[in-house]
């Protein structure tokens, strides 16, 4: 995984504040140009020294603050032409942060090394709508705890962690604003008890935005600017723009679920009324295909939901349909408001998207022709470890920015 590094000043200049902020910043620059170089790439300190702009002496001195700090390693030796071989310097893969989602129907945590492999995954089934927090927290605390052993069984460190959840979060007052589908609002979360004495703690995220990121980095394509449509019991959506995530002044911008689509729809769990989320968010699916959310498990109802598809049922074709059409329509609105031509489908809808797409291409030409190329309308590469990769990713480019807080 490839994570940009900040840019600072080199030892050809000069920079503002104090010797140590310049020193904490030269350390983010090497280490993040040793997170820069592929996997299985192995630079060594002249190399580095060359990359940065910085003296050899100085390179050194940095690397080894960051080997004291468990940070990276040192490997082999680096071949480098004539003359002696260096040796070769990454990213330590026994050291890795934990990426931890709560969503409507499970909770999940992954253990994810400092390169970005998922090296443990478990995804567990739980109904959380209308919870109170501690028992989720609790619930994912004994999860995350599981999890974190079985790192620990092949030496792997976790240093700290990130938490998504489906709904408007405060990070710095790791306070969750609302989650409507969970029936939370103005909860403080605990989470430091998530991962006791992990040195770099846990930082709180939104599910959809998360999402994006981890789309961000893993995209083949490359792409800069999109938005990122998360589906799920509800619909979330994270916009990016020039490689970064656009959040708004208050941190919300995005929640395309809340776009109304229907204005004599259904009631929406935000008190609106005709949001996407009403037509296109997966328990309204299940209901106009008249698949009971309740007696099935989320996997078991969307298996069913497929094979209604495979089979052509008129209830299950019409569900879809619907939803596609109204996601074109709130797509269409977003279009007009913000200059992007480029969506991302997650969660449900990349599974759905066979029978989806060609309504939600119908209704995009139809309410903004022109506006998006059917090529710019795509499934995640990321898939359903999307909010996972995005929050282990974004405490995994925060220490690189930062790595100065694991010194002593």
């Amino acid at each position: 995984m490839v994570i940009p590094a900040p840019a600072v000043a080199g030892s050809g200049g000069s920079a503002p504040g104090s010797v140590g902020d310049v020193r904490r910043s030269n350390l983010a620059l090497v280490l993040g140009r040793i997170a820069d170089f592929p996997r299985g790439a192995h630079p060594s300190r002249a190399q580095l020294a060359a990359a940065t702009g910085l003296t050899k002496a100085s390179v050194s001195s940095l690397v080894l603050d960051l080997l004291d700090a468990g940070i990276i390693r040192e490997i082999g030796f680096n071949p480098q032409g004539r003359g002696r071989p260096g040796v070769g310097l990454e990213l330590n893969p026994g050291r890795a942060v934990m990426g931890m989602e709560i969503n409507v129907d499970y909770i999940s945590a992954a253990v994810v090394d400092l390169a970005g492999k998922v090296l443990v995954r478990e995804v567990q089934e739980r109904d959380n709508r209308n919870s109170v927090d501690g028992p989720v927290m609790a619930a994912l605390a004994v999860l995350a705890a599981r999890v974190r052993s079985a790192a620990g069984e092949h030496g792997v460190e976790v240093l700290g962690g990130g938490l998504a959840v489906p709904g408007l979060v405060d990070p710095a007052a790791a306070r969750v604003l609302t989650a409507p589908n969970l029936g939370w609002a103005g909860v403080d979360l605990d989470l430091g008890a998530l991962l006791p004495e992990a040195p770099l703690g846990v930082a709180l995220f939104n599910e959809a935005n998360a999402a994006a990121l981890a789309e961000l980095r893993h995209r083949p394509d490359g792409a800069s600017d999109f938005l990122f449509v998360s589906g799920e019991v509800g619909v979330g959506g994270g916009l990016v723009i020039g490689s970064e995530l656009f959040t708004g002044p208050g941190g919300h911008a995005g929640e395309v679920g809340h776009i109304v689509v229907d204005p004599d729809g259904a009631r929406c769990s935000c008190g609106g009324t005709g949001c996407l989320e009403t037509v296109a968010g997966q328990d309204a699916i299940f209901e106009a295909a008249g698949i009971g959310p309740v007696e099935h498990s989320r996997s078991a109802a969307m298996a069913k939901l497929l094979q209604a598809l495979d089979a052509r049922q008129p209830g299950a074709l019409a569900a879809v349909e619907r939803a596609g059409r109204c996601l074109g329509i709130a797509l269409a609105s977003t279009a007009r408001v913000v200059n992007i031509a480029s969506v991302v489908l997650g969660g449900h809808f990349a599974v759905l998207e066979p029978w989806l797409r060609s309504p939600l291409l119908e209704s995009l030409q139809k309410y903004a022709p022109g506006r998006y190329a059917a090529g710019q309308v795509s499934v995640s590469a990321v898939g359903e470890s999307g909010a996972l990769l995005g929050a282990a990713g974004s405490v995994i480019r925060s220490l690189v920015e930062a790595p100065h807080k694991l010194l002593a």
